[in-house]
């Protein structure tokens, strides 16, 4: 089974503090990961680095079989789709809900020199009706809900058909309908075929969907736990990690946390 991800003894310091620290982390091709930790706890740093924005002080990154030092960082990027909250503030509201997701074929914000060949229009469809937003085509972005417009930049992240596909966060600022929706659409998504590796980032257990193999605990900047999510995922664990006493409920093969 090919690596995916490949973090060996990894640390990376900014003003002499430590921001990771000894990170291990494979991810092998086949396995869908969720990420948790508190804010802080260095998830975005992970992301910048697994996307080649950061480079290691210490140790070793591959991604997708490229080893940093060794590749062109700008070509291994075009393997990766990122949507995060983020991106959503930077897209321009004005174009229609298929030119954001057609922009993603060159990770534009916009058309810079000329217009989209028409089949990347077809494309678009098919990964709109695939995700449940293709009633969203014609509309422009500025006027769908803030669900249809997660959908809509996970469609845009699809468009170059990326070996890894990063979610940070997707589901912030969704009311429950729009999560469990968006949630339900992830994992028909993942009966398709070509379906590339899943990291997703949450703040919550309960949306680490049975599509999800594996599960990343982190905390200040290292690795807390980290394997299959039955092992992982535990009362003891996550006590640990958020330093509060939780207790895991699973229910519909989805553990749901509260506090004790």
């Amino acid at each position: 089974m090919s690596e995916i991800i490949n973090m060996n003894n990894v640390s990376w310091r900014r003003e002499g503090k430590d921001i990771l620290s000894t990170i291990n982390w494979q991810v092998k091709d086949g396995e869908h990961w969720a990420i948790i930790g508190l804010n802080g706890a260095g998830k975005t740093s992970l992301l910048n680095m697994v996307n080649g924005y950061t480079w290691p002080t210490t140790g070793e990154v591959s991604v997708l079989g490229k080893k940093f030092g060794e590749t062109n960082i700008y070509q291994m990027r075009t393997e990766i789709g990122w949507v995060s909250s983020s991106l959503e503030q930077r897209m321009n509201g004005r174009y229609l809900a298929e030119d954001i997701v057609v922009s993603g074929v060159k990770k534009t914000f916009g058309f810079l020199y000329e217009e989209p060949e028409e089949i990347l229009y077809e494309e678009a469809k098919k990964l709109m009706e695939k995700l449940n937003c293709l009633h969203t085509y014609g509309k422009r972005y500025e006027m769908c809900s803030h669900g249809e417009k997660q959908k809509i930049l996970i469609a845009r992240g699809l468009m170059a058909n990326p070996k890894l596909l990063i979610l940070d966060e997707p589901t912030t600022g969704l009311d429950f309908i729009a999560r469990e929706d968006l949630l339900n659409t992830l994992t028909q998504m993942s009966q398709s075929e070509n379906m590339p590796t899943l990291i997703y980032v949450t703040h919550h257990t309960e949306e680490i969907i049975p599509l999800f193999t594996h599960t990343l605990l982190l905390q200040e900047g290292r690795v807390y736990a980290a394997g299959l999510n039955k092992d992982v995922l535990t009362n003891e664990n996550l006590s640990g990690l958020f330093n509060r006493e939780v207790t895991l409920d699973w229910h519909a093969e989805r553990p749901w946390m509260r506090l004790v």
